[in-house]
């Protein structure tokens, strides 16, 4: 895939004019037509034209050789949510499939969620279901979450960090589970990029470093494999292929491991013709070379869950270093690369639902979202399962018939029963692994033969095995074989919790507690009926405080709002107060403020600087009048002041005043960030000496992954001394950030 490539609507054209006629290219550039109208006057947060970012996805898309169907909903992803089109526009003017998958792709956020992470999590929820409908709905949302990632550093940087833990926790899985590497290695990399920039660049610094030596040891490597496979006859290609970055780090804090201590920085990827010519170099390679013991994995007789087919080895090669070898055919390396969009499984008809399950179920991950979806009530537990289940660690075992289930890491005999069938879950007994009996909280590992023992005596699961299994899918049906057990019961202790909480906070249950109140909340919470919700709360599934939230809050809506307007009330009072003693004193001299500063029209008070930001003359200030203490001053942007800023509240305009006289000097907070190496926070304070002598405290933290973060306080007159104090401090060796503190 062309990485961070600027496609222009020609480019897009040219790329599938090499595969596609030219009634299907007619539709793509009606696609863009109808887009650019549609989007006329937008522009993103980077000051571009809107329609550059569909003609990026667009571009994308044909990179992975997509339909034409797919590539037009990419141009069109985003004109329903964004503009007046509506779905029933496209399928009238383009076709039902393109429609379908613009409708898949929008977010939907109709339903109103108390909490942002709720909202995040039904969209997301309703993200994965519309892979259901059409796998092509994903492809197009990775395709759009891609550019999004390249253009990232045009928000804000909370905003960078939060869309970056999504991708790393929603569509990099997904783009994994679908084999898409090109895209997932990517998502990675940039994500880690906005997460933790300082081990970014330090790993890049690191790789950078030493390349020469690393590509002069492949070269030799390369050479010698090229004469070994030439003496058996097989033609191959053979190439380096570079770790990526992500994949780095993981290894360096999952195994706790320094750059240096990574050997397979490197590994040789080599592509034949046919399966016999894979094994045939592979024996090739382990005569040439002594394979290491535990590191050979036949991901072609056991291919992973997402298509992946590769055989993976790795060697003491030259100069006696490890290397890490990757043996496959051209079909394999394609699908390894594009996942199911190599596949073209909307060609076999197979992109309409869940595919025949067995050997030839390309889709499995959509059959898995769709099973877990009908087992779980709520958004929330929704993408905890998929999050933890189906994007996960894998192990693979067999049953004693010789069929293969994928199952997440720490499962054990009881998941794979509920794997099965739930009544094979509801009658277990015991279990045996590899022929020896174990106890059911037994983890099973790649490759075992579990055998599940039933009885059709058996009077059900225990309770005590929500603490045994793993998977969510087992613990829901175990949790659902009780709630019809005891629903009765469970719908009566619901009621109760419900009571009880309302008298706790002073709330009149009659008058709230109504059926139509229950029934709404039910709704709004994904249940079917109030009793189905009141069962879930009486079980345990469900806290009886968000249900009460729920019920109660418009009373609380109507209590904030008279709380607020007896605020302002009392603002009103204070500022009169203040307008009073100013009309009582002498307006002083500008020079002669309270800490060089100017309050507009209010003179004779109290002004103190906040300790929080820390401001010196230069910054954009305000003031905030506090009661009995003065005006403190804080700078533009403080988190501190955030609610004051928005409410308006207490805000006043306060200026620097102009000073014919020496300046006073003030205290400003500063953040270094690095690498913890020794001497750094030495040659740290020798930077600032430079510039300013007075460093009133200075400390250092560091990290598990030893990064160290400086706190200093320094005394500078103004801005402009302060920014060449920052800018001597990045200028040390091992430093990444340098920022204005907030306290």
């Amino acid at each position: 895939m062309s990485k961070n490539k600027n496609w222009s609507i020609d480019e897009v054209i040219n790329k599938v004019s090499e595969y596609m006629d030219q009634g299907e290219i007619d539709t793509i550039k009606r696609a863009y037509e109808f887009a650019k109208i549609a989007h006329k006057g937008q522009v993103r947060k980077s000051g571009e034209e809107y329609i550059v970012h569909p003609i990026q996805v667009a571009g994308i898309l044909a990179d992975l050789h997509m339909d034409f169907a797919t590539i037009s909903a990419g141009l069109l992803h985003d004109v329903v949510e964004d503009t007046g089109v509506e779905v029933i526009d496209i399928q009238e003017l383009f076709d039902k499939d393109i429609a379908l998958i613009v409708d898949g792709v929008t977010k939907i956020s109709k339903i109103k969620y108390k909490s942002s992470e709720e909202r995040l999590s039904e969209n997301h929820r309703k993200l994965l279901l519309a892979m259901g409908k059409d796998i092509r709905v994903m492809i197009v949302k990775l395709a759009d979450r891609l550019h999004n990632m390249r253009t990232l550093k045009s928000l804000r940087p909370e905003k960078q960090r939060r869309i970056s833990r999504e991708t790393l926790e929603i569509y990099a899985p997904i783009a994994d589970r679908l084999g898409i590497g090109t895209i997932k290695w990517e998502l990675e990399d940039t994500a880690l990029h906005y997460l933790n920039p300082q081990q970014y660049y330090r790993i890049v610094q690191l790789m950078n470093s030493r390349r020469d030596q690393r590509v002069s040891y492949i070269d030799d490597a390369i050479e010698e494999v090229n004469d070994t496979i030439d003496e058996i006859g097989i033609k191959a290609e053979i190439y380096g292929r570079p770790k990526h970055i992500y994949s780095i780090y993981r290894k360096m804090v999952d195994q706790h491991k320094q750059f240096n201590q990574i050997y397979d920085l490197l590994a040789l990827r080599i592509i034949v013709n046919s399966i016999k010519d894979c094994y045939a170099v592979l024996g090739a390679i382990h005569s040439k070379w002594k394979p290491m013991p535990g590191r050979f994995k036949d991901y072609i007789a056991m291919p992973k869950a997402n298509m992946y087919q590769s055989l993976h080895t790795t060697v003491i090669g030259p100069e006696g270093k490890p290397l890490e070898v990757q043996i496959r055919t051209e079909q394999m390396h394609q699908i390894a690369e594009f996942g199911i969009a190599a596949h073209w499984a909307y060609k076999e008809g197979n992109f309409e639902g869940v595919p025949e399950s067995g050997d030839n179920s390309k889709l499995n991950l959509v059959k898995q979202i769709i099973e877990l979806q009908e087992e779980t009530d709520n958004a929330a537990d929704f993408m905890d399962g998929v999050k933890g289940e189906l994007f996960g660690d894998r192990v693979y075992v067999f049953t004693p018939k010789g069929d293969v289930y994928e199952m997440p890491k720490g499962a054990g005999p009881l998941d794979l029963a509920y794997m099965i069938h739930t009544d094979v879950g509801h009658h277990t007994t015991g279990a045996k692994i590899n022929g020896k009996i174990v106890p059911l909280d037994h983890q099973v590992k790649n490759g075992d033969i579990v055998d599940i023992v039933t009885s059709s005596n058996s009077s059900g699961p225990s309770q005590d095995w929500l603490k045994l299994v793993h998977t969510r899918r087992a613990r829901n049906k175990i949790k659902q074989f009780y709630r019809q057990k005891d629903r009765d019961v469970n719908i009566e202790l619901g009621m109760d919790e419900l009571n009880k909480k309302l008298h706790e906070e002073n709330y009149d249950p009659k008058e709230i507690l109504t059926d139509e109140n229950l029934e709404t909340v039910a709704q709004d919470m994904h249940y079917q009926h109030a009793d189905d919700l009141l069962a879930a709360i009486g079980f345990g599934d469900v806290q009886p405080t968000g249900v009460i939230n729920r019920l109660t809050e418009e009373l609380r809506a109507m209590a904030k709002q008279a709380m607020q307007n007896k605020a302002q009330k009392d603002v009103l009072e204070d500022h009169q107060t203040i307008k009073s003693e100013k009309n009582s004193l002498q307006k002083r001299d500008l020079d002669k403020s309270s800490n060089g500063i100017y309050i507009d029209g209010v003179d004779n008070l109290l002004v103190r600087l906040s300790h929080c930001c820390t401001p010196v003359p230069g910054d954009d200030i305000l003031g905030y009048i506090t009661k009995g203490r003065g005006v403190s001053v804080h700078r533009k942007g403080c988190p501190n002041m955030k609610k004051a800023e928005e409410n308006g509240e207490r805000v006043v305009a306060v200026f620097w005043a102009s000073s014919k006289n020496k300046k006073p000097i003030y205290t400003a907070n500063l953040s270094v960030e690095g690498y913890n190496r020794s001497g750094l926070i030495a040659d740290v304070i020798y930077a600032i000496n430079n510039v300013s002598k007075n460093v009133t405290s200075i400390n250092g933290k560091v990290d598990k992954n030893k990064m160290v973060t400086i706190s200093l306080s320094l005394m500078v007159r103004d801005t402009e001394q302060l920014e060449r104090a920052i800018a001597t401090i990045r200028n040390v060796s091992d430093v990444y950030v340098v920022s204005r503190a907030f306290r």
